[in-house]
Parts: structure tokens; C-alpha cells; sequence
């Protein structure tokens, strides 16, 4: 005959008694954290057990114990929950999706309360869609993020409305992703210089701690120019040959990006012209050189010689749904991907210039080699 349940105490593995309702509480943490995992790509699984040997917790999770009883999502989450004493399980998550980095899951884990344990059920999708980061098998195909995250971000605020809620929104979004950033706002054409070469220069001093580098740049502007106080034009190819192969050691083979918030002509929504020409040369008998341009990824709010869309009370059109797709997605995309998601909130969305219809659509230059996850 089984045994009744009624007397309240349940075993466990290690042979202490505890009584029902902690074992129940167990069991409801142990399907949280199941659900959390599952969320995660093989790769991030992997990076996930090598940060949880290292976590600042104790007892520490020895690598045996991790090979014996964690060598699946069940198991580990098991793990998880009655290896850690009571309640310090969801910090030591916490702490290991900050390493990961998978902020977007923080909420989650920041509150053990049963509003959390529901946001489990209802606000995460129960499986992402399959991406390209599950298809990594291995390190060397994404970029290893890290080390240091340096951003720049640029803003000219005068005569243009709405620009200061791009601000707080860049600013809130480069948090999220880990970023350290230098601010500079309504500079002349010189200070701009300046402040960028600065920039670019202090990567350099430090060039073996740098893992990524990001330019955001605010302005008016026109085709290869932004406009900066004074109504002095900066050519874009000139920042962009600033943080090249040869001007930039610190970012050989680390990714640039460059975000440009900025109109680039006066058109609306004419089409747009592809040229796919092809290219023959095959000569690979210089190995071990980069090109002088390599690694970079460019995005730009409109096509070439478009205007740009800016609200004067909500901000840029481009930012702000950056801003709701990382709020969705948070930071589980290939930067290429999120831009694709970001692009494709952009044109389903209907949009009026003085009083008239009005389309937009991103593009996006890109030399990278490797995968970026933020």
C-alpha cells in the first residue's frame, strides 16, 4: 500500500525531512527556473553552466555535481532549486543572465512572488522561434562580448523637437546592453571631431579590454553629411574611416556600429535601387590581412536621399521602436536580426508628414564576420 502524504514531511536526497509545503514551494521554483531555461540556445546553456561555477554564491557549484545532475534543462533546474538554501536560488539566476547577457529575462527573478512566478506563465513566449544563434556550434562564430562595451552618442537638439526623448531612450537602451558611453550634445564641427577622436583614442589605450564599439549619431542631415551647430556638415564616411583597421587598432576584428539618426535627403519614399555587382577576384595570397573597412554594421533611419521621421513629442521614429522591440525581444537577437524585427515595425506602421502619408523603411551596411549578441 503507498504511503499517505498526510504527515506532512516529504524526504530528501540527502536523506532531512522537510516538511510538505516547502516541498511544494520547491517543485513550483523548480518549473520557474525549467521555464526560464528553456528559453535559452545550446549556446547559452553551455555559457550558462560555466558562469554558475563561478558565481559569487554559496556553496559553490562544483563541476562534477553540474556534469552529474545538470546535463539537461530538468536536471538543472532540479539543481537549482534544492542546492541553494532557501531563496537564494532566483539571486543566483539573477546573477547569471546578467553574465550571460539575458537582461530581458531579470523581471522574472527580481521578485520571487507569485506575480513573478505568473509572468513565467503569461509575459515569456514558451519557446522562442528557432534563430540563427541555435545554429552555433561554436565560439568563434559571434563575437565574444566580454570585455568592455564602449558607445559614443551624439545628439543636436536645437531645432529639433522630440530629440530629447531619443536621448533618454539611447540612454536606457545602451544601459541594457551593457554599454559605457560618452555623451556629447550640439556640438560644432570641431568639437565633434574632437570628442570623436578622443573617443577613438582612448579605445586604443585600452584596446585589449574593448569587445565592441557603438557610434550614435543625432542630427539633421543630408546624403554622406550630418549637420551639426552652425550649420556645418560632417561627411559620415570621414567618422567611419576614424574607427577603421588602420586608424583603430583596438577594433581589429571587434564590431563597429554606427547608428545614424539623421535624414539623408529630401525624397519620399521613391523605391529603392539595388546594384548586386559581382566580384571575381579570389587572390587570398596575403592571409592574415583585414581589409581597411571590416566588422562594421551601419544603420540608417531612411533610404538614400530620404528624409527622416522624427516626432516632436515621442522622438525618432527609428529609436523608438528600437526601444519597443528590445522592451519585447530584449537582447536575444543577432544585432542583423533585431534591425529586421526594428525595420519590420517601421513599415507596417502608418505615418503622416503635413498632413500626408508618408513611408519609411531602415537600411542597414554591414561588413561583419561574426554574430553580435548584446
Amino acid at each position: 500500500m503507498e504511503g499517505s502524504l498526510g504527515g506532512g514531511l516529504v524526504s530528501r536526497s540527502d536523506g532531512r525531512r522537510l516538511p510538505l509545503q516547502t516541498t511544494l514551494a520547491m517543485e513550483e521554483l523548480q518549473e520557474r527556473v525549467r521555464k526560464t531555461l528553456d528559453l535559452l540556445t545550446p549556446l547559452e546553456l553551455k555559457n550558462f553552466r560555466a558562469c554558475l561555477k563561478k558565481v559569487d554564491e554559496e556553496p559553490r557549484m562544483s563541476q562534477l555535481r553540474l556534469e552529474l545532475e545538470g546535463s539537461n534543462i530538468p536536471g538543472l533546474a532540479q539543481l537549482l532549486a534544492k542546492y541553494y538554501p532557501p531563496g537564494a536560488a532566483p539571486r543566483v539566476l539573477s546573477k547569471v543572465l546578467r553574465q550571460l547577457p539575458r537582461t530581458d529575462l531579470l523581471p522574472l527573478w527580481q521578485s520571487d512572488s507569485a506575480a513573478a512566478a505568473r509572468l513565467v506563465h503569461s509575459a515569456i513566449p514558451k519557446k522562442i522561434l528557432k534563430r540563427s544563434y541555435d545554429c552555433v556550434d561554436s565560439d568563434l562564430d559571434h563575437y565574444d562580448l566580454s570585455g568592455r562595451r564602449q558607445a559614443f552618442l551624439m545628439c543636436v537638439k536645437k531645432n529639433r523637437p522630440g530629440a530629447d526623448q531619443d536621448v533618454l531612450l539611447m540612454e536606457h537602451w545602451l544601459g541594457q546592453c551593457q554599454f559605457e558611453y560618452m555623451s556629447c550634445t550640439d556640438p560644432d564641427k570641431k568639437e565633434l571631431r574632437d570628442k570623436l577622436t578622443s573617443f577613438r583614442d582612448g579605445l586604443n589605450e585600452i584596446k585589449d579590454q574593448i569587445s565592441c564599439c557603438l557610434v550614435t549619431l543625432m542630427a539633421h542631415g543630408e546624403k554622406g553629411f550630418i549637420k551639426v551647430n552652425g550649420d556645418d556638415r560632417v561627411s559620415l564616411e570621414d567618422i567611419f574611416e576614424m574607427f577603421n583597421n588602420k586608424n583603430c587598432p583596438a577594433l581589429h576584428k571587434k564590431p563597429k556600429i554606427f547608428i545614424i539618426q539623421a535624414c539623408r535627403g529630401e525624397k519620399r519614399d521613391n523605391g529603392v535601387e539595388t546594384d548586386d555587382e559581382p566580384m571575381d577576384s579570389d587572390d587570398i595570397s596575403e592571409k592574415g590581412r583585414l581589409p581597411t573597412f571590416s566588422d562594421y554594421f551601419i544603420v540608417y533611419p531612411t533610404q538614400p536621399d530620404h528624409v527622416a521621421l522624427r516626432h516632436p513629442r515621442t522622438g525618432s521614429v527609428m529609436i523608438a521602436a528600437m526601444t519597443e522591440v528590445f522592451r519585447e525581444c530584449g537582447n536575444k537577437w543577432h544585432l542583423a536580426d533585431f534591425f529586421t524585427k526594428v525595420n519590420n515595425r517601421v513599415v507596417h506602421t502608418e505615418y503622416r508628414l503635413h498632413e500626408e502619408p508618408i513611408k519609411v523603411s531602415l537600411v542597414t551596411e554591414s561588413t561583419l564576420t561574426r554574430f553580435v549578441y548584446f
